[in-house]
């Protein structure tokens, strides 16, 4: 039997489902969710290996207009998967119109050599005619190869879409391990899960002003757990209080969320430990992005 493989990108205005996209493929989570956008900032592979085929999802950045050097890494971030993938999962929201950022990436689709999937998401929110007027206008705007509406959330047709992305599959090899789901290492996905938390649980300019370092991880001997020491890095005095607290009670809350899902994904138990420190404006220092994984090298 032929093997088959190739790669996809998944791009899109933030906020529209990508990430949910991805772990629901996967059937676990290997990209953090929130309610925030742009809550996705590097690049994320998922890596789903049948018996006949592979095929290596990147889950990218929200595409918005830029007003940091961080937004600048994220957009150029995205904008790269066109050269390096097969095919472009293009995802809309079936509840929102069209707007400028959907014209903006329509644009450098159109130059892109290769086929564009359209995938409207969130159909579960969505009357059918609203959907079927959403479809139709987005028709009008591109040559797309395929139209597929799902839910990301519930499921709905993600398995059709997972079928015609098979069809599109040419011979090749199998890149990765069949057992292998992402190619982040584990201190990655670890920074993901507690920056998550401080998504979920803070609000207004903080999520955008938060950065997660991994400063170690190792197998307490005595204890058999894993040790994290991690430290969430904020831009101004007021943000630490913020995330510390009152008596720290935010940070151990935070804490506290970050390791059933780190426990869950390691399957170990863990000890986790975390400090807030403040760095100005580091979202606009190049040294500061690339000592927080923000390195424009990986493109």
């Amino acid at each position: 039997m032929t093997f088959k493989s190739g790669f996809v990108a998944i791009l899109g205005r933030p906020n529209v489902g990508k990430s949910t996209f991805l772990n629901h493929v996967m059937g676990q989570k290997i990209a953090i969710m929130s309610d925030k956008a742009q809550t996705t900032r590097n690049k994320i592979m998922g890596i789903y290996t049948t018996d006949k085929e592979q095929i290596v999802f990147i889950d990218t950045p929200g595409i918005h207009k830029p007003k940091t050097a961080l937004g600048d890494f994220m957009v150029e971030s995205a904008y790269s998967t066109l050269r390096e993938v097969d095919t472009v999962l293009f995802m809309v929201p079936a509840d929102e119109a069209r707007g400028k950022g959907d014209d903006m990436i329509i644009e450098r689709l159109k130059a892109a050599k290769v086929p564009v999937i359209l995938v409207v998401n969130k159909i579960d929110k969505v009357h059918p005619d609203q959907l079927l007027a959403q479809i139709d206008d987005f028709r009008q705007q591109m040559d797309f190869q395929e139209i597929v509406p799902i839910s990301a959330l519930q499921g709905n047709n993600v398995s059709r879409l997972i079928d015609i992305l098979s069809d599109n599959l040419e011979e090749g090899f199998q890149y990765f391990p069949a057992d292998q789901i992402t190619d982040h290492p584990e201190r990655f996905l670890v920074s993901e899960m507690i920056r998550e938390k401080v998504l979920q649980l803070t609000r207004e300019e903080i999520p955008h002003s938060v950065a997660v370092v991994i400063d170690s991880m190792k197998r307490d001997e005595e204890t058999g757990k894993i040790h994290i020491r991690a430290t969430i890095m904020v831009e101004r005095d007021s943000q630490k209080g913020i995330i510390i607290g009152k008596k720290g009670s935010m940070l151990k809350k935070i804490g506290s969320l970050a390791r059933r899902d780190i426990e869950l994904m390691l399957g170990d138990k863990i000890f986790l430990e975390t400090w807030v420190k403040v760095k100005k404006n580091w979202r606009d220092k190049k040294l500061d992005l690339a000592d927080f994984g923000y390195n424009r090298k990986e493109y």
